[in-house]
């Protein structure tokens, strides 16, 4: 422990002093010491953030990493009724929309040539398509862009492309794998309590086929994210179990890439608007949420992300500094779900805008790939270095 955490710890509560001694050694915490983190206040939650920050210090160093990435959210229309969202659409409303094979693979060759190396493919649960969709997709991008990496369908979504099917989640990921998936997204988890996903979800994907579908995409060599959505009609204890399943799954697969929390976006959820949830985290809450992430997670999942597009750049950059986070996420390109959902942030962070904003904190930016392997560090603080990453359209250069 470095002498100023030493010093901190000698003056807050024991208890906590000794979960956060016995972190730093290296030992994992319980889910009841995570429980014991999430409800810190005062000197407490600073010793908390800067243990956190110290860890990761220790396996991450001073690189702030991002990918180059375009989300192509192909159809808002479904007909599952989450209550969190804000999305979803019905196939007769002015604002539905349905993407062409061809116009999604556009977009992927349009992001690989403004510097992608990623395309993150998600969409609403669409009544009318077949289970072939998804394939179909993977097949229109690769035979467009063979070599962008392809991160595609949350759990929820293989398991409706495998029900249309008529096949198990396994053959239906090992076909999806075979065109071209290269990992996969690990939303729809929200959290993985049967009673908080029954007033969500209506529990129509529930924790046990979520954990199931992720754990047979690892054993497939499809890697995933992990995910929790918290600020709703969640609490504390539900955050440290939820922890805890992810930990577990991890130690059996070795599979998550990276952990990300995802803030709740509330101005225009039905849950929310109905009077049933709160309107998302609190700033403490955000702090929290990462911090304790990174030291359950230690030595299990390394790469603790921010969501820039649910916290917004500031905070973003905020929870960087002080909770434990090193990586930035994606640059997006078009990300539209936070935003029906009532996000105010843009839509895109363009990569010299992100590396600003890591400098500004005094981080090191650093691209990578999906699988977390560094493709190039700016170590160079001149800000005009970057411009070869994306090339601006004549629209963007016109609006600078």
């Amino acid at each position: 422990m470095t002498a100023g955490l030493d010093a901190l710890m000698g003056d807050i509560d024991p208890a906590v002093s000794r979960i956060l001694d016995r972190a730093m050694s290296g030992s994992e915490i319980t889910p009841e010491e995570a429980l014991t983190l999430f409800v810190t206040r005062g000197k407490e939650l600073h010793a908390v953030l800067k243990t956190a920050d110290a860890i990761r210090q220790e396996k991450n160093g001073d690189a702030v990493t991002f990918v180059v990435v375009r989300n192509i959210n192909f159809t808002n229309i479904c007909y599952t009724g989450c209550r969190f969202c804000g999305f979803a659409r019905r196939k007769d409303e002015p604002e539905a929309e349905f993407l062409s094979l061809e116009e999604i693979a556009r977009r992927a060759e349009e992001a690989r040539q403004r510097g992608a190396t990623e395309v993150c493919i998600q969409g609403g649960l669409h009544p009318n398509i077949p289970g072939t969709w998804y394939r179909d997709i993977l097949t229109a991008i690769k035979n467009r862009v063979p070599d962008i990496h392809i991160h595609a369908f949350s759990p929820f979504e293989i398991q409706y492309g495998s029900d249309k099917m008529g096949v198990n989640a396994e053959t239906f990921l090992r076909m999806l794998k075979d065109h071209g998936l290269g990992t996969i997204p690990g939303t729809a988890a929200e959290i993985l309590d049967v009673e908080v996903r029954r007033t969500l979800t209506k529990n129509k994907l529930s924790a046990e086929a979520w954990i199931d579908i992720v754990k047979t995409a690892h054993r497939l060599g499809i890697r995933s994210t992990a995910t929790i959505m918290y600020g709703h009609v969640d609490c504390p204890k539900h955050w440290a179990a939820h922890f805890k399943t992810i930990r577990d799954i991890q130690k059996e697969t070795g599979g998550f890439t990276e952990f990300v929390p995802l803030g709740f976006i509330h101005q225009d959820a039905p849950l929310y608007l109905d009077g049933q949830a709160r309107p998302g985290p609190s700033r403490d809450e955000h702090l929290k949420m990462h911090a304790v992430a990174r030291i359950f997670l230690n030595g299990w999942i390394d790469n603790i992300q921010v969501s820039w597009v649910k916290l917004g750049p500031r905070m973003a950059q905020y929870v960087l500094k002080a909770g434990g986070a090193n990586d930035f996420g994606g640059t997006l390109m078009n990300e539209s779900i936070s935003r029906s959902a009532g996000a105010p942030y843009g839509q895109e962070v363009t990569p010299v805008e992100m590396c600003r904003m890591i400098r500004d904190i005094g981080r090191v930016p650093a691209r990578r790939n999906t699988l977390y392997e560094i493709l190039e560090r700016f170590d160079n603080h001149d800000p005009n270095d970057l411009g070869h990453l994306v090339p601006l359209t004549e629209e963007q250069a016109a609006l600078r």
